[in-house]
């Protein structure tokens, strides 16, 4: 389910835009819900370290009249739901190009000099919000969600070269096509996160579809971006059997 949350601090312009949201929910009948509607940013960002697996829109004012502007808290959503939509409804044309220094990827900049064309346009973000939101469940790619710290992020299985025991206990390290992250986690767990991993050895989970080759006789495996993992014995046959 995609989650709706707005942060306005004008009182009858965040009551307009929960009626746009609710009703073009209701009758077209979507997989979605008004979470929470606030003036204070603070409120949106408990709720999602909360709630840190929310899928979002988020329907902001740039100006909400607190020490953190609607630019700012779109930042630090995108650091918890990098997936999420973002929404801005604002008086502030002027300030349009923050969204590009923050890099919070807006879905729509919406002007409030014509209260009929707000309520238009936000049903219209609410409408494609929704089929992105259907096409990325419904398409074949896949992802595996990593919290590192407060941060939630999605990563593509198909970026994934392998994941490796960590030397701290209780962690993994994922190996991806140019870098690695670090979180709390086990190599039962991703040995089971689908088809296309395989648990190789006792301390690594190898993504098949990413490796280029495996030497039977030194028991290597080099991924496609070059890195070399172990293979153990008692893996190598089921192993072969996946590639």
């Amino acid at each position: 389910m995609l989650s709706v949350l707005i942060c306005e601090d004008d009182c009858r312009q965040r009551e307009m835009l929960e009626k746009a949201v609710c009703n073009y929910i209701m009758i077209e009948d979507l997989d979605m819900k008004l979470v929470m509607s606030t003036d204070n940013p603070l409120e949106i960002l408990e709720y999602l370290h909360e709630n840190s697996q929310t899928t979002g829109v988020y329907i902001l004012d740039v100006d909400l009249k607190h020490e953190m502007n609607g630019i700012v808290l779109a930042s630090k959503i995108r650091e918890i739901d990098d997936l999420g939509k973002i929404i801005f409804v604002t008086t502030h044309g002027e300030l349009s190009y923050l969204t590009f220094m923050y890099k919070v990827e807006a879905l729509d900049y919406i002007m409030k000099d014509r209260p009929e064309e707000i309520y238009r346009r936000v049903q219209e973000c609410i409408q494609l919000s929704h089929q992105r939101y259907l096409n990325d469940k419904g398409s074949k790619k896949m992802f595996y969600q990593v919290k590192t710290g407060d941060r939630v992020q999605a990563i593509p299985y198909d970026k994934i070269m392998f994941f490796e025991s960590s030397s701290i206990p209780h962690k993994l390290v994922m190996h991806l096509e140019n870098g690695e992250l670090e979180f709390y986690g086990s190599v039962k767990e991703v040995a089971s996160i689908g088809d296309d991993f395989y648990r190789c050895h006792k301390s690594f989970v190898v993504n098949v579809k990413n490796i280029r080759s495996v030497n039977k006789a030194s028991k290597e495996i080099e991924l496609v971006n070059g890195e070399i993992i172990l293979v153990s014995a008692r893996a190598m046959k089921g192993l072969l059997v996946k590639i």
